[in-house]
């Protein structure tokens, strides 16, 4: 009888933690969430970057993700791990991503996003039977907006940005352009951890490039298809959000799109007007897509184009406009989904 009730119990703890997870993502969901992804290079900080400027209001929460890998041999140079569980940022020793996620942190600051009188706690999960495991500092404002640092622990980077995805959700996720960009064929052997991130996150993806910060407006890949219409609703009401302007942009492969190119823009321009969303420029080209795209944003901010909803494999076969601007762009460019 006594196993009998504490298996009962067991069980009504389970659902009991189900339904506050529950709750949780219920609230979250209500939110505007960015995951801004650091590597603690210089380049990887303008994802912070974009992150603050793409948020300005308070139904708006940031995490900062620094991924380390599995550290089954306890290689932290001595580092107290229950001082770094209990006050990650003060902690003693160097663990690596600290000193990233606290320059993240003064990134936040110099854009205006101060965190100095919120309330600060530290949470510590165990991971992969590693000795730190995942760590985080949670700062909220009087207002309830969040701020995370999250210092996490993965077999690689790309995973753990997957994972940490689960653990949201999040309306869109920021990474800095790879060193190098390897071709879609490619990419299924040798996977970096941008092409894996695009390929797999369930949710917006954006490419940050450093210039492109100088810039301003969205410029608004639509093809007529819902999927580019669902985009255009989406980024628009973003874009209006941050007093960016908005130019929709259609292609024609040849003279004869030309018509239908122009009949996009007309209906997306209406669906933005019944929407009180004012479009500063409607424009088409004749082309390749993916090369009017790129010159066509090279002086916006943002490059939005709609993800195809292709399998990766067909990417490879097809061909997918997402990548190849992604790949090709200047500027910042946002896959929407």
């Amino acid at each position: 009888m006594g196993l009998f009730s504490r298996t009962k119990l067991s069980e009504r703890s389970e659902q009991a933690a189900q339904k506050t997870l529950a709750n949780i993502r219920s609230q979250r969901r209500s939110r505007f969430r960015i995951l801004a992804c650091i590597d603690g290079t210089d380049a990887s900080y303008d994802t912070v970057r974009f992150a603050v400027r793409l948020s300005p209001h308070d139904n708006c929460d940031i995490v900062i993700v620094y991924v380390r890998p599995i550290d089954q041999g306890l290689s932290t140079g001595g580092l107290n791990v229950k001082i770094a569980r209990q006050n990650l940022l003060d902690a003693g020793g160097e663990l690596p991503g600290l000193k990233a996620l606290k320059k993240g942190l003064e990134i936040l600051k110099e854009e205006g996003l101060d965190t100095a009188d919120w309330t600060r706690r530290t949470d510590h999960e165990d991971a992969w039977g590693d000795p730190v495991g995942d760590n985080k500092v949670v700062f909220k404002s009087e207002e309830g907006r969040s701020v995370v640092l999250k210092l996490k622990t993965a077999p690689d980077v790309a995973a753990g940005i997957l994972d940490q995805y689960e653990h949201g959700p999040y309306n869109l996720i920021i990474m800095n352009e790879p060193s190098r960009w390897r071709s879609e064929f490619k990419s299924l052997f040798e996977t970096s951890v941008v092409h894996r991130v695009t390929a797999l996150a369930p949710c917006s993806v954006l490419i940050a490039r450093e210039e492109s910060l100088k810039n301003e407006g969205f410029l608004i890949y639509n093809d007529g298809t819902a999927r580019a219409m669902q985009a255009v609703r989406r980024t628009a009401v973003l874009a209006q959000s941050i007093n960016q302007p908005i130019t929709i942009f259609a292609v024609g492969e040849d003279e004869s799109g030309r018509k239908d190119a122009q009949e996009h823009n007309r209906n997306a321009k209406d669906v933005l007007a019944a929407m009180g969303i004012e479009v500063r420029r409607v424009t088409t080209a004749i082309g390749d897509p993916v090369t009017q795209i790129i010159k066509a944003g090279a002086n916006h901010q943002i490059i939005v184009v709609p993800d195809e909803g292709h399998s990766r494999m067909k990417r490879v076969i097809r061909g997918s406009i997402a990548y190849g601007v992604i790949k090709g762009a200047v500027t910042s460019v946002m896959d929407v989904r």
